[in-house]
């Protein structure tokens, strides 16, 4: 496993949400020192086990929670805890979920947007602020949302999912622009199609296909220098430039006439 340097002695403790996701997992490994400690949050039990496992292995100091991000208060009074105990550098929101319209269905299920609204918006940025007040008074911090190429698009089959991504890189912006005021430096992640088990529920072909090793690693790389957003693969910053000069009503036709579905 290539070290990613962080350009960052004092990046010492570090909460992954997600951790036992695909990319979470990748990030906490990679992450993983003597000398730093590292706070995972996941829902599975047996997978957070083995992730701590083998960040103990490579010197990390660990700690583990198995948490539920659909219940508000407790996710928050736990980053309040797990802060005290290890007085957070770098907060990592790396936990989402994913949900497509059936192809049978005029519509989604309500209970899935509001568990997605939950987890991929409301949580993360409450976490943050509440981690972005710790860390000011302390001087210093890094908060990284992890977002998607999915944000910039109105997804007409995850309406949910792209509108949850796409609130999550407004309110990174804003906070950006009224932390870094602060000393507290805020990215946003945007990746497109990475090869972990959620995007393997998607049917279809996924282009410009990343792995979760080479994911972390660019992520990493662009929090250690302090980006501000970072979008890959390298495609669909290209295709961020060229959708400006397609007109309106030719983008709506073209993303009403996409399909997509999932396992």
């Amino acid at each position: 496993m290539r070290e990613i340097p962080t350009n960052n002695a004092a990046t010492r403790s570090i909460l992954i949400t997600g951790a036992t996701g695909g990319i979470g997992a990748e990030l906490a490994k990679r992450y993983a020192r003597p000398g730093r400690t590292l706070v995972l949050w996941g829902r599975n039990a047996e997978r957070l086990t083995q992730v701590a496992t083998l960040c103990c292995a490579r010197g990390a100091a660990v700690i583990t929670r198995q948490i539920d991000l659909t219940d508000g208060q407790v996710a928050l009074d736990a980053l309040l805890e797990d802060d005290k105990r290890a007085s957070l550098d770098l907060l990592i929101l790396g936990a989402g979920l994913s949900d497509i319209k059936p192809a049978n269905a005029t519509t989604e299920d309500p209970k899935k947007v509001l568990q997605l609204a939950l987890v991929n918006y409301t949580l993360p940025v409450t976490l943050a602020t509440a981690a972005a007040q710790r860390m000011i008074s302390r001087g210093q911090g890094k908060i990284v949302f992890i977002g998607s190429v999915a944000g910039f698009y109105e997804l007409p089959f995850a309406a949910s999912y792209s509108s949850s991504k796409s609130g999550l890189a407004c309110f990174a912006e804003a906070a950006r622009l009224d932390w870094g005021r602060h000393n507290i430096k805020v990215t946003l992640i945007v990746p497109g199609f990475v090869d972990t088990p959620m995007s393997q529920r998607l049917k279809g072909a996924r282009p410009f296909l990343v792995s979760a090793g080479s994911a972390a690693r660019q992520i990493m790389q662009a929090v250690a220098i302090g980006q501000a957003e970072y979008v890959f693969p390298w495609q669909f910053r290209v295709l961020r430039i060229v959708e400006r000069l397609v007109p309106q009503f030719l983008r709506k036709k073209i993303l009403l006439s996409l399909k997509a579905d999932q396992d």
